[in-house]
């Protein structure tokens, strides 16, 4: 097939030849008359031109004779057998013309990754010129277009791609790209909308060049509106090339520059003025001036080297806020980015502070923060932040807090952090935790909001959980907060030992007693978050250590909890039931002190009826099933709808199948100690769910 319209006819010809044969095998005999005639037209066709003698200008007004059955039969047979071997021969045509293909596009493949886009394209070529439907080449060939800076060869080649496969998701963004390159942004944002539309799991990859498209067309727009201010001749518009014209001056006095740049922050007071100052290449003559770089890099320590450095972040700072492309443009200049981590760490406050301020705005978007990972070293700038926390200086501290807390919910941060955390995060971490005073107490919430979102992440959350000074800060930084009544601390510090508690870690284990001594005398704190919490961490760290199973049942926790269910909220319910199923699990005395606050297990049956939550229901039923273990608590039961009650639970629809394995359990548990429930439970068909429930049962 030379042509798209050679494809087109070969496809609408299958077409034909498929309806004759329908009509050919037809139970309609004059269907299947008028099918003999196409295709005896058919076969003509394919045996040469037509040499009927016929004369097409007469009309024949005689019936033509009646085909005999058997010539019927004898030529669909032969029509059949022509067909099959033509489908033949073009199968086998097709083969070869893959095979061809293929291995042109494995040749363009290989050219492409070299770099080598002019040889990928003539190699695709040839490969469509043997095969013209496969896909592949088309958004093969496209992205090297692309790359070439010939968009509208790669739009015609997506099209093409499309026209192979209608919902070909790399077709739609080659095709956004192109039109992006073109500036076409309507087009560009609706290519990328119909990725997210046909693959919802590439929404997030979709969303992101959308925020390309609309970040270059805020570029074009931008400088389109600062050239017209500059053509109309705007004083300020005008200036600014005048003062970077200033600034190349080489071998200037310090103070000539601190005053250039004094004026230029007073002109870029509009997006224009920014727009300006980058056209006009205001951060590359900043950066390429022995000057001005050497006070970048701090290669001086004299107060008006300071004092330029200063200058230069705060036009920096003005340049940059709310123009995404200048800040794109800075990380571009080489001294620029070398310096900007350091001067966080510098020794003059001025320096410091102003550092904070400019990289405030990039942590305050994805698309500044996502410049940050690309550009910075990230182990170094977190040290430096951390560095920067643990020194005296509020104002400061809140700054590196803000900036850390921003990064820190990033994946692509938590990935450059992996393998430097405890140099980076751990260890300034745990000098803070272990040491938390007036001086510093107004950082910690913060500082422990920014570790909790580092935890997100499996592998930092497996870091910490093994870490021994870590825990051994929590445990110091709890007992220095139940001494002070730091609340606002205590709050946080507990919420993020309980997502850490989640994980088994033989650390927790040798701290497990001492934590839960600590969060024991909790439980009797007026502020009813932090008794929640305080149960959170019991319930976590206690199936850990069997040790702090028995010292928590010796002081008595069973009926501290107990007291508490009855005034508890859904989530500290959960906490309170996991605590005691943790521990009439593997204690005597627990499952013979609740019993003995609560004879008829009152609390767990009103747990067992009124939550609809299936972690409430598992636990009251496994809680109920080790009481039932005890002599005589089955007989207390009498008189109450405790059969009917769990035979709800292990007949229901949980999710958790746990759900109806514990209350299958508390029932035998329950018949076994009293016979006289059987007899309910044959009443109310129960027999026929336990045994349904013994699958579940191992």
């Amino acid at each position: 097939m030379d042509s798209p319209e050679d494809l087109d006819v070969f496809l609408k010809n299958i077409d034909d030849v498929s309806k004759l044969v329908k009509d050919l095998n037809s139970p309609d005999v004059e269907v299947q008359q008028e099918a003999m005639k196409k295709a005896d037209s058919k076969i003509a066709a394919l045996n040469g031109s037509c040499r009927t003698k016929v004369n097409k200008t007469t009309i024949n007004t005689s019936l033509p004779p009646k085909t005999p059955v058997n010539a019927q039969t004898e030529s669909a047979e032969n029509f059949m057998r022509l067909m099959e071997r033509d489908a033949e021969d073009r199968r086998k045509k097709r083969l070869a013309q893959e095979e061809k293909a293929t291995a042109f596009k494995d040749k363009g493949n290989q050219a492409y990754g070299r770099g080598d886009y002019e040889t990928a394209v003539k190699y695709y070529s040839e490969g469509l010129a043997e095969l013209r439907d496969m896909q592949q080449l088309y958004t093969n060939r496209a992205q090297a277009y692309i790359i070439l800076e010939k968009y509208e060869e790669a739009i015609s080649d997506c099209e093409w791609a499309l026209k192979c496969n209608e919902n070909c998701i790399k077709a739609y963004l080659h095709m956004g790209k192109a039109y992006l390159g073109l500036k076409k942004y309507s087009e560009s944002r609706t290519c990328f909308e119909k990725i997210a539309q046909l693959e919802p799991q590439m929404e997030k990859m979709a969303k992101e060049y959308l925020t390309r498209m609309e970040l270059d067309e805020k570029k074009e727009s931008q400088e389109f509106n600062a050239r017209q201010d500059f053509d109309k001749g705007v004083e300020k518009a005008k200036l600014i090339p005048q003062l970077l014209e200033k600034l190349i001056e080489p071998g200037q006095m310090l103070l000539y520059y601190c005053g250039i740049l004094e004026i230029l922050s007073q002109a870029m007071t509009d997006c224009s003025g920014q727009t300006l100052f980058r056209l006009h290449n205001g951060f590359s003559i900043i950066d390429s001036n022995d000057t001005t770089r050497s006070c970048l890099l701090q290669e001086a320590n004299d107060q008006c080297s300071q004092d330029l450095c200063v200058s230069i972040l705060n036009v920096w700072t003005i340049t940059c806020r709310g123009n995404e492309e200048n800040l794109k443009t800075l990380l571009t200049c080489p001294a620029s980015k070398k310096s900007i981590v350091p001067m966080i760490s510098s020794e003059h406050d001025a320096v410091q502070k102003e550092c904070l301020e400019f990289l405030c705005l990039y942590s305050h978007t994805a698309h500044g923060r996502n410049l940050l990972f690309d550009n910075l070293d990230v182990p170094m700038l977190t040290r430096s932040l951390m560095a920067c926390i643990l020194r005296s200086g509020q104002q400061r501290e809140n700054r590196a807090l803000l900036i850390l807390q921003k990064l820190a919910g990033e994946k692509k941060f938590c990935r450059q952090l992996t393998n430097v955390l405890t140099d980076s995060v751990a260890e300034p971490f745990t000098t803070i935790i272990s040491n938390i005073s007036t001086d510093n107490r107004h950082v910690v919430p913060s500082l422990l909001s920014a570790v909790d979102n580092l935890i997100g992440d499996d592998v930092i959350r497996h870091t910490l959980a093994h870490d021994a000074e870590c825990w051994k800060g929590f445990l110091l930084g709890i007992k220095q907060c139940i001494a002070s009544s730091y609340n606002e601390i205590l709050y946080p510090l507990l919420g993020l030992i309980i997502n850490l508690s989640t994980l088994t870690s033989p650390v927790i284990k040798g701290n497990a007693v001492s934590l839960c001594d600590c969060c024991l005398d909790l439980l009797k704190d007026d502020d009813r978050g932090v008794v929640t919490r305080a149960m959170g961490v019991l319930s976590g760290v206690l199936p850990q250590s069997s040790d702090a199973v028995n010292h928590v049942v010796q002081r008595d926790v069973v009926k501290m909890v107990q007291r508490l269910l009855k005034r508890a909220d859904l989530v500290a319910t959960k906490y309170a039931l996991k605590i005691l199923t943790v521990c009439t699990t593997a204690s005597q005395l627990a499952r013979e002190e609740l019993v003995k606050s609560d004879k008829k297990l009152s609390v767990l049956r009103r747990l067992l009826s009124s939550s609809c939550d299936e972690m409430v229901s598992g636990n009251a039923a496994l809680c109920l099933a080790h009481c039932l273990e005890l002599k005589g608590i089955a007989s207390n039961l009498l008189g109450t709808d405790i059969v009917l009650q769990l035979l709800r639970h292990a007949a229901g629809d949980a999710k958790k199948t746990a759900v109806q394995q514990n209350a299958a359990v508390a029932l035998g548990k329950l018949c076994q100690s009293e016979p006289r429930f059987v007899s309910k439970l044959r009443e109310l068909h129960g027999f026929e769910i336990l045994h349904s429930c013994m699958k579940l049962i191992k």
